[in-house]
């Protein structure tokens, strides 16, 4: 006989998805490493391991969803615990942009004689960041406010609303991502050009890489609320992505004084 549960918290079963994310990591690095010496079969590893990870993505996160929508074992105490966890993980991101933030201010507040005792380095032609920089960051504002007004709809109940704003919020990310990649095609230095463009291909390029994975959550919100997963009492899953999209916003704002405005006087 099966004993009722007599907690509120949420006792997993045993799942194949870690090692297969592990070995599918593993897969990955191998064959990266192998493909950027030129070993035979070096991207045919990376290719198999990057679609084990999102293979491995896929089938976790679907499970996940079942068990929160369909299964009702996310409770308030293990909503309590996921918004926990989330807020280390968002702070473990802050420390991976402080590392790189630490790089550009010890290179060009120290600027050695290797690139001229000056920044930007000789020879440096650095961008505007009146023109496409600062339209961008207009952009990744807005679709921060287009995220709150999503949230707010979905406390009021409103859902086509949520899901109007939603929509908003991932084309506009989607006319960032699109702009910063024509910045990149136009830039007139590129990552092997001295320390200058190491530290900004770096912060930038991870930075877009995080607005990638942040679309991304946002459009598997914007599927959930369509098909009425998401309601004002829970939603935490919209609440993980409005944090990171905000913590998005937020880096941005950061590189575009230090990196793009200050760094380029």
């Amino acid at each position: 006989m099966i004993e009722s549960q007599r907690h509120s918290y949420h006792l997993v079963d045993p799942s194949p998805w870690p090692i297969s994310g592990s070995l599918g990591a593993l897969a990955t690095t191998v064959g990266g490493v192998m493909y950027m010496h030129s070993f035979q079969g070096g991207a045919t590893l990376l290719s198999l391991g990057l679609i084990f990870i999102l293979y491995t993505m896929f089938v976790w996160w679907r499970d996940v969803l079942r068990e929160s929508t369909l299964e009702g074992h996310h409770t308030k105490v293990v909503q309590l615990g996921l918004r926990y966890g989330f807020i280390l993980f968002i702070v473990s991101e802050v420390m991976l942009f402080f590392a790189f933030f630490w790089a550009f201010f010890h290179s060009s507040l120290a600027p050695t004689v290797e690139i001229g005792g000056i920044w930007p380095p000789k020879g440096i032609g650095v961008l505007d960041p009146w023109e496409i920089p600062f339209l961008n960051t207009l952009i990744l504002l807005s679709s921060g406010a287009a995220v709150t007004w999503a949230h707010h709809a979905i406390l009021a109940g409103k859902e086509k609303r949520a899901v109007y704003a939603l929509v908003a919020t991932v084309l506009l990310a989607l006319v960032f991502t699109g702009f910063q990649g024509m910045e990149y095609y136009q830039a007139p230095f590129t990552i092997s050009d001295s320390i200058y463009g190491s530290t900004f291909f770096l912060a930038t390029g991870f930075h877009g890489f995080h607005v990638i994975i942040g679309t991304l959550f946002l459009i598997i919100c914007g599927i959930r609320q369509y098909l009425g997963h998401l309601t004002k009492e829970h939603h935490v899953g919209f609440e993980a992505a409005a944090w990171y999209w905000h913590f998005v916003d937020v880096v941005w704002l950061f590189l575009f004084v230090s990196i793009y405005w200050w760094g380029g006087i």
